[in-house]
């Protein structure tokens, strides 16, 4: 069902100062920054190209516009699997509260809760 630890997600205040203390000073690498829309830009950087786990540099004012309840004060997992709909399907039937599967640009997702209530995000990554 769940693969990997995929990403983890970094609320930032600037992007680009964000990825430039990543990869000048920490010595990572951009692995996909690609738009999101007019004024998104999803930026993603690890410690290497062949590390699948990466940061995802999201900008946090962004985040709380989009998701005011969204805590923006501490990094957002993101779990990977190479089935989303599967892992869905098979987390439903089990009584996990998870949400609608969305349709992004850069792939499928959905979130999900444990027993306390903290929210899991679980993408397709194939």
């Amino acid at each position: 069902m769940i693969d990997k630890i995929g990403k983890i997600t970094l609320y930032v205040n600037n992007q680009e100062e964000a990825k430039k203390f990543w990869t000048e000073k920490l010595g990572f690498v951009v692995k996909l920054e690609q738009p999101m829309g007019p004024n998104m830009k999803w930026v993603e950087v690890g410690p290497s190209e062949s590390e699948f786990t990466s940061f995802v540099l999201y900008d946090k004012n962004l985040m709380m516009t989009q998701n005011p309840a969204t805590n923006v004060g501490h990094p957002s997992i993101l779990l990977s699997t190479t089935d989303v709909e599967k892992a869905y399907n098979e987390m439903k039937a089990k009584g996990v509260k998870v949400s609608d599967i969305m349709k992004m640009p850069y792939g499928k997702m959905f979130s999900f809760e444990d027993q306390d209530g903290n929210s899991f995000l679980l993408r397709e990554d194939k």
